[in-house]
Order: structure tokens, then C-alpha cells, then sequence
């Protein structure tokens, strides 16, 4: 009778082995912690509406007709920006995990240290050629979140990642 093995998802690269559910996992706190520190840095740090912010993350997708804040609070602009962020968010974890792949959580947490900062001067001074309305954000508080970004980003995928051991074939 033929052994079982348990299998766990993961994205085959040649090569490499990425861990899906520690790539889920890790964009979706790193995310989160993102989210909650750029709307306090938004408020407490530029004394700024955290609605603001919103508008911009979703006027990427939308246009900077949605710059201005209406009268009212506008689910759809909400939900737009936070699937933005999210979608982004896993889209950088993607390209992280190559980085973290088989590495302490000590090790990772560092490295995504680097890659937050790396993520910083990318969003802030690359795409604001696209989306100028982002200059305006720049400052120590919005690289402090994505440095944070990437601690947690680095910290909980290699917690997640299974163990090189667990690959030999």
C-alpha cells in the first residue's frame, strides 16, 4: 500500500518552491498593518482626514476625479481603495517570497525591512510620475508604515512557509 503524504499548496517556480498559504497569509497582515498604520500616520502624523488617503489609493484605479472628498462618505471609493491595497499588497508579497523563500523569521523580518523601505522610494518617488497626488504623502511616517509592511510581511511568511525538509522528493 502506497504511502500517504500530506501536500501543501505552493507555487512551483523552476527551481524554487513559494508556499501559497504562506504568501496569503503574510500579504494579508502585512496589509492590514499597513492599512491601520498609513490611516493613524494619515491622521496623527499630516493631521490629515484618513478619508483623504482613501480617495488617493483609489484614484488609481478610478482617476483623480475621485481626489476631492464628497459631502458623504462613499462605500464604492472604500471598497475600491481596499481591494487596491490588498491586490497590491499580494502582488509585492509575490515577489517577496522569492526573497524570504527558506530563510529564519529573524532573517526575513530583516530582509523585509530593506524590502519595505525598497517599497517606499518605488511608491513615493516611481510611481508618483503616474499618480502625482502621492507627493503629498511622502514623509518619515509613510516610511516607517512600509518598513513595518515588511517586517511583517518578512516575519509572517517564514513563520508560514513550510521547511526546506518538507520539499525533498
Amino acid at each position: 500500500m502506497p504511502a500517504i503524504t500530506a501536500h501543501r499548496p505552493h507555487f512551483t517556480v523552476p527551481g524554487s518552491h513559494i508556499s501559497g498559504k504562506a504568501l496569503v497569509w503574510s500579504a494579508l497582515a502585512a496589509g492590514a498593518v499597513f492599512l491601520v498604520l498609513e490611516l493613524l500616520v494619515t491622521r496623527y502624523v499630516m493631521g490629515v482626514n484618513p478619508g483623504v488617503m482613501i480617495r488617493m489609493i483609489a484614484a488609481i484605479t478610478q482617476g483623480s476625479a475621485m481626489l476631492p472628498p464628497p459631502e458623504t462618505a462613499d462605500l464604492s471609493v472604500t471598497l475600491a481603495a481596499v481591494i487596491l491595497h490588498f491586490a497590491m499588497s499580494l502582488t509585492y508579497a509575490v515577489v517577496f517570497a522569492f526573497i524570504a523563500k527558506g530563510r529564519s523569521v529573524r532573517a526575513a523580518a530583516l530582509l523585509g525591512a530593506g524590502y519595505g523601505l525598497l517599497l517606499y522610494v518605488v511608491n513615493f518617488y516611481g510611481f508618483t510620475e503616474l499618480f502625482p497626488w502621492f507627493v503629498g504623502a511622502r514623509g518619515w511616517g509613510a516610511a516607517l508604515a512600509h518598513v513595518v509592511f515588511g517586517v511583517v510581511l518578512g516575519a509572517t511568511y517564514a513563520h508560514w512557509a513550510p521547511h526546506e525538509a518538507s520539499h525533498a522528493h
